[in-house]
Formats: structure tokens, sequence, C-alpha cells
């Protein structure tokens, strides 16, 4: 990548958020403060959206709202040119595959049982039997492709209450890639990751898009991860849009630092030339 942002001509919508207002159904009193307020936007096919923003901004209320896990009280969502709200869950879910910002899982399923979850949606009623014994042929070629995408495969029989948080962090992954979605919504998805492995998942992610057209909404707290790796930002404060665009046009000190609240550093990354952000750090004794 060398450009700001990646054009994706002639592909349809993913979804289309128009006027979207959400809050808890506990502050549903007239002064409560909306967690999305009034928001719209488009989300392309094959698109690598970043959705960034400080703490409480709406990005992860976004996420769940996108994944039908939560309802609007105003707006109107379409997910690929349908009414999201007219779905069932297992519809969406067939969809739509979700990577949370929890990971934990109280129960001692071993990683491939974990990752073959990611097929109940295809599951034909009459295969369900209240427990595994359902999958088929497919369902195991298409958790095994996963597990192999995401480089767990050797920790297929592990019971993922004892994975490190990164290993668990690719097993999700894996499993919501196990759903053959068409969308994938993932929250801090390069939470608990070390470095290599947080560019491997961005990596990943990027081929998914390139070689079959899945598209990505990913929230994120690491803006040069974001700005390297997204083809759009949406910038969120206080559940509105501030900004949304290429890296270029969403990365910019003014920006940042009316939504951050601090001062940063832009410059360009010397490979892709994209923005990079730093932050201004202390100054050392003796300088001026």
């Amino acid at each position: 990548m060398s450009s700001d942002s990646i054009p994706l001509l002639g592909r349809g919508s993913a979804y289309d958020v128009e006027s979207v207002r959400f809050r808890y159904q506990s502050n549903e009193s007239p002064a409560a403060r909306w967690i999305l307020d009034n928001i719209s936007f488009h989300v392309q096919e094959g698109e690598v959206l970043g959705v960034v923003g400080p703490n409480g901004s709406g990005k992860t209320s976004l996420l769940k709202v996108l994944a039908r896990l939560m309802t609007p009280q105003q707006g109107h969502i379409t997910l690929f040119g349908q009414d999201l709200s007219a779905k069932t869950q297992r519809e969406v879910a067939c969809l739509v595959g979700v990577v949370p910002q929890d990971t934990q899982m109280l129960f001692p399923f071993t990683v491939a049982e974990s990752v073959l979850m990611g097929r109940f949606p295809h599951r034909a009623r009459d295969r369900w039997i209240g427990g595994f014994g359902w999958e088929n042929r497919e369902d195991l070629a298409i958790a095994e492709q996963a597990m192999m995408t995401m480089d767990i495969v050797h920790l297929a029989h592990r019971s993922v209450p004892d994975l490190s948080g990164g290993e668990r962090q690719r097993t999700v992954i894996a499993r919501a890639l196990a759903q053959t979605p068409k969308v994938l919504l993932l929250d801090e998805p390069t939470a608990f990751l070390d470095l290599q492995h947080q560019v491997e998942i961005c990596s990943v992610l990027r081929r998914l898009r390139d070689e079959g057209g899945l598209t990505v909404v990913l929230v994120s707290h690491d803006l040069n991860l974001v700005s390297q790796y997204c083809d759009r930002i949406l910038l969120l404060d206080r559940g509105q849009i501030v900004r949304l665009g290429g890296p270029g046009e969403v990365i910019e000190p003014e920006v940042l630092e009316s939504v951050y609240r601090c001062r940063v550093l832009v410059d360009r990354h010397p490979s892709t030339g994209l923005p990079r952000i730093t932050l201004p750090g202390r100054q050392l004794s003796g300088e001026n």
C-alpha cells in the first residue's frame, strides 16, 4: 500500500447505516446520553474499515448494533441491501462473524471443538442432536482450514481455558472464520498479541479481503495499526462521527488532538507513505 486509501469502485454496500441512534434500555430517560447519536455511513463490500475513538465513544456498541446483538431505537440499517432488523440471529450469523473484545471461555472445550462451533449457524436442523456429532466432512474441513489460517492447528486438542491470551484470541478469530462469513466484525482483535501475531492477523485479514472479498470492520485503539492496514477510518467521539475517510484524511494532528485531548505528532511511514502517529515524549534534561 502506498496510497491513503484503496478505491473500491464498482462494489456495492455491505452495510448502509442511516440516522442510527442507540442507548441502553436502563437509560431511557429523556436526559440519558445517546451512545450512538444520529450516525450515518456506508461500509463497502471488500473494504477494511477501522473504527477508532476514545474510551466511551461508542465503538463496541456500534459493532454490536451491526451484528444485530443490540437494536437501535432510531434509524435504519441494511445488510447487503436487506433490512437487518428483519433477519433472524441465525441468518445474520451466516453472513457476519463476530470477534468480541472479551474472549474468556469458561467451559473446557478444545480448540478444535471451539472452532467447529463456528459452523453452528450453517447446520441443518435435522442434524442437531444437542451436542457434537452433527458436523459433516465439509464442516470439519472448513474448521481445519480456519485453524490453519490462524496458525493454531498444533493447538487443536488443547483446552481453550488453558491457552495464553494470544492463543485464545486466535482461536476466537478462527471460530469466526469457520462461519465462512461475508463480513467480519472485530473488537480489538490484536489485544493480548505479541508484535509478530499482531502483524500476522492484520496481514491475514487483508489477504482474506484481497482473495475472498471479505468485508472487515475493525475496532482498535492502535491508531498506527489502523492507519497502515485499513482502507478507511471512522473516528467516533461521544457517539458521533467526527471524520470518515482514508488514513490521510483522518490521521491529522488537529483532528486527533481535538478528539483525544492530547498533543500528537504525525509524519509519514517511510515504507508505505501512510500517516504515522507518535507522542511528543519528555524533554531530556539539558535540552532547550
